[in-house]
C-alpha cells in the first residue's frame, strides 16, 4: 500500500504587483495541474487581457474576479489545488492592499506556511512588514522570503543577500525565525521548480519538505464535540475532528468545561474500530461511564487538561462595515461551542504598517486590535498560539448572523479564576410574592420629543396609584448619577443601555415593576436588556412618532441645535434610531394622547 500523501496548506502574500499570481500559476503550471482545456483558455485570455505580450501570463489563472483582471491585481482570496509525487497542496493567493486585510486574514487562518514575496527592485516595503505581522499573529511560523524578479536585476546576489538581511532584521523581533530566502522569477520559472543562476534550491523544493505544526512534537489529545450520536438507547457516542493528539481505547479522558472524567470505550469508525485516532481524523468516541457531554463540550486528556474561563484577552480583526463599539453582544463561537460575547474593553489598536500600539474607542473594518472579551458562560479553549482550533474565534452579528470578526484567544484573565456567583438564599420569585406582583421590566423606546418620559410618568403614577411597586428610569436622570461620565457617541450610547439594563434587572429581581424611558437607538441592546430577562418579563413599548411629528414638539430645542451643527451625534439627524421589529406594544402617538397610551400599558401589565 502506497503511503499517503501529506497536505500543506500555504499562502502567498505581498505587496501590489510583486507577482503573486503569476507565481501560482508557474507553480500550477511547472506541477502540471494545468488541465488542457483551461490551458488553452489561458493562451486566449493571455492574448486578450494579458500583461506579458504574446507569452503566457500565469497570473489569469489565478485571478478569477474581473475586476482582478482588469486592475492587474488581487482582490479575492483564490484558492488552488495542486500535487507532486511526495505531497499535496492548497494554495490561497491573498490579496496584498491594506483595505482587503480581511481577505488575507480568512486564507491566513488555516495556512501551514507562508510564501511571502518581495519584488527584487523594491525590497522590504510597509506591505511586507503588514503582510508578515499577520502571519506571526495568526500562527504561521515557516516562512519562505521569495525574492521575485530577480531576472529584472541580473541576478545580483549583493542586492539578494542585503534584502534578505533586511527582512531577517524585521522578522526577528516579531516572532518569525524561521524564514528561508530563496531567489526566484515567477516569470521564468527559475528558482520556482528548478534552480536559479544563484541558487540551487527552489521554491517546489521547500514547499515539499518543510515539515507542518501538525507534524512536529507530539500534543495533548483534544477533541471538540461536534455531534452526539444516540441512534439507539443501547448506544451513545461524542462524534467530532481530532484537534490535537491522539487517543486510544482505555485512555483516561477529561469533559470539558464541567471536569467530568471516564475512560474511552471505543473508537468508533468504519468499517471497524480503531486501535488509534490521530489529529485530524473524525471520528466517533464511546465512554465507559454515564457522564453528561453535550454539543460543544471538549474532550482532553485527563492528564493534561485545557483551561476554563469566560473572560480573556484577545486579538481580534475586524472584518465588518459597522463598527465594532464596547459593550455591544456578538455570538462567540470557537470549536463547536457557541457562547454570547462582548468586548468589555479595547486596550489598543495596532498600526499594521508600523506596529505601534494606538488607543482606540471602537474598531473600524481591517482594524486589528487587543482586547478583553467577556462570555455569558465559561468554555474550554487554549492560546491560539498553542491549538488554532480551541483558541480561534468568530464573532457573529445577533441579528443578521453575519460573521463581523475573527479573533486569537491570548490568554485567560487572572479575575475569571477570582470571580465566582455567590449563591443567595432568597429568590426573585420570594421577593416577587411578598409584594404581590412579578418583577418586569417595561422597556419604552423612541425618538427625542416622540413622548416617552410623559408616557412612562403616567405609567408610574397610576401603577403606584393601584398598589404596585415600581421604579421609573428615565434617560436624563440617569445622566445626572450613574452615567455621567457618557457622551452621546455610539460607543458611549452603548455603554449607556448597557449599564440602565443591568441596573433595570437587579431592581426587577427585588420584585419591582421597572420602568425605563430612554432613545435606546439601537436593536441590539434593546436585544442585550431583553435577554436579560425570564420569558415574558420584558416589555417593549415603541413609543411612535415620526420624525417631524418629534422635531415639532421639541421644547428643548434640541433637533434646532442638531440640524445647525451645535449637537453631535443626535438620534434621528446625524445618528440612526432603529424601530423595533417586535416591539408588546405599539404606542402611535399621532393618534393616541399619553393618557390613552399609559392606560394600554397600564392594562398589559396587571393583566398578567
Amino acid at each position: 500500500m502506497t503511503a499517503q500523501k501529506s497536505l500543506l496548506r500555504f499562502l502567498t502574500c505581498g505587496s501590489v504587483d510583486d507577482g503573486k499570481s503569476t507565481l501560482i500559476g508557474r507553480l500550477l503550471y511547472d506541477t502540471r495541474a494545468v488541465p488542457d482545456d483551461q490551458m488553452a483558455a489561458l493562451e486566449r485570455d493571455s492574448k486578450a487581457v494579458g500583461t506579458q505580450g504574446s507569452n503566457i501570463d500565469f497570473a489569469l489563472l489565478v485571478d478569477g474576479l474581473s475586476a482582478e483582471r482588469e486592475q492587474g491585481i488581487t482582490i479575492d482570496v483564490a484558492y488552488r489545488f495542486f500535487a507532486t509525487e511526495t505531497r499535496k497542496f492548497i494554495v490561497a493567493d491573498t490579496p496584498g492592499h491594506e483595505q482587503y486585510t480581511r481577505n488575507m486574514v480568512t486564507g491566513a487562518s488555516t495556512a501551514d506556511a507562508a510564501v511571502i514575496l518581495i519584488d527584487a527592485r523594491k525590497g522590504v516595503l510597509v506591505q511586507t512588514r503588514r503582510h508578515s505581522f499577520l502571519c506571526a499573529l495568526l500562527g504561521i511560523r515557516k516562512v519562505v522570503l521569495a525574492v521575485n524578479k530577480m531576472d529584472l536585476i541580473g541576478w545580483d546576489r549583493a542586492v539578494f543577500d542585503a534584502i534578505a538581511e533586511d527582512y531577517r532584521r524585521f522578522a526577528d523581533g516579531i516572532g518569525l525565525t524561521d524564514v528561508t530566502p530563496i531567489p526566484l522569477s515567477g516569470l521564468t520559472g527559475e528558482g520556482v521548480a528548478r534552480a536559479s543562476p544563484l541558487s540551487d534550491q527552489t521554491l517546489l523544493g521547500w514547499l515539499e519538505a518543510v515539515e507542518t505544526i501538525q507534524a512536529e512534537a507530539a500534543v495533548p489529545f483534544r477533541m471538540p464535540v461536534h455531534w452526539v450520536n444516540r441512534p439507539d438507547p443501547e448506544f451513545r457516542g461524542y462524534a467530532g475532528l481530532i484537534a490535537s493528539g491522539e487517543v486510544k481505547p482505555g485512555d483516561r479522558v477529561r469533559v470539558l468545561p464541567s471536569g467530568r472524567e471516564s475512560h474511552v470505550a471505543r473508537i468508533v469508525a468504519m468499517p471497524d474500530d480503531l486501535v488509534l485516532a490521530r489529529a485530524g481524523q473524525a471520528v466517533t468516541l464511546t465512554l465507559t461511564d454515564e457522564i453528561d457531554v453535550s454539543r460543544g463540550d471538549v474532550i482532553a486528556a485527563a492528564d493534561a487538561p485545557l483551561q476554563v474561563a469566560d473572560q480573556f484577552e484577545a486579538s481580534i480583526v475586524w472584518m465588518d462595515d459597522e463598527p465594532l463599539p464596547p459593550g455591544r453582544t456578538y455570538l462567540l463561537k470557537v470549536g463547536a461551542r457557541t457562547a454570547t460575547a462582548q468586548v468589555t474593553a479595547i486596550k489598543h489598536r495596532i498600526n499594521v504598517n508600523t506596529l505601534e500600539k494606538l488607543a482606540a474607542k471602537r474598531l473600524e473594518l481591517n482594524d486589528i486590535a487587543v482586547c478583553n472579551l467577556s462570555l455569558d458562560r465559561p468554555i474550554a479553549f487554549e492560546p491560539y498560539e498553542a491549538n488554532r482550533d480551541l483558541g480561534g474565534f468568530i464573532l457573529i452579528d445577533r441579528i443578521t448572523n453575519r460573521t463581523v470578526g475573527a479573533g486569537m484567544i491570548r490568554f485567560a484573565l487572572r479575575r475569571a479564576d477570582n470571580i465566582h456567583w455567590q449563591a443567595i438564599d432568597v429568590t426573585r420569585e420570594a421577593r416577587a410574592a411578598m409584594k404581590g406582583q412579578k418583577g418586569r421590566i417595561v422597556w419604552l423606546t423612541g425618538l427625542s420629543g416622540a413622548g416617552k418620559s410623559t408616557i412612562a410618568n403616567l405609567v408610574d403614577r397610576r401603577l403606584h396609584a393601584l398598589g404596585r411597586h415600581t421604579y421609573l428610569l428615565d434617560g436624563d436622570n440617569v445622566r445626572h448619577g450613574l452615567n455621567r461620565d457618557l457622551g452621546f457617541t455610539e460607543e458611549d450610547r452603548v455603554e449607556n443601555i448597557r449599564r440602565v439594563a443591568e441596573v433595570a434587572r437587579l431592581m426587577a429581581d427585588a420584585g419591582l415593576i421597572v420602568i425605563t424611558a430612554f432613545i435606546s437607538p439601537f436593536r441590539a441592546e434593546r436585544r442585550v436588556a431583553r435577554e436579560l430577562m425570564p420569558q415574558g418579563e420584558f416589555i417593549e413599548v415603541f413609543v411612535d412618532a415620526p420624525l417631524e411629528v418629534a422635531e415639532a414638539r421639541d421644547v428643548k430645542g434640541l433637533y434646532a441645535k442638531a440640524r445647525a451643527g451645535q449637537l453631535k451625534n443626535f438620534t434621528g439627524i446625524d445618528s440612526p434610531y432603529e424601530p423595533p421589529e417586535q416591539a408588546e406594544i405599539v404606542i402611535a402617538t399621532t393618534t393616541m394622547s399619553a393618557v390613552e397610551a399609559a392606560e394600554v400599558i397600564v392594562q398589559r401589565i396587571v393583566a398578567d
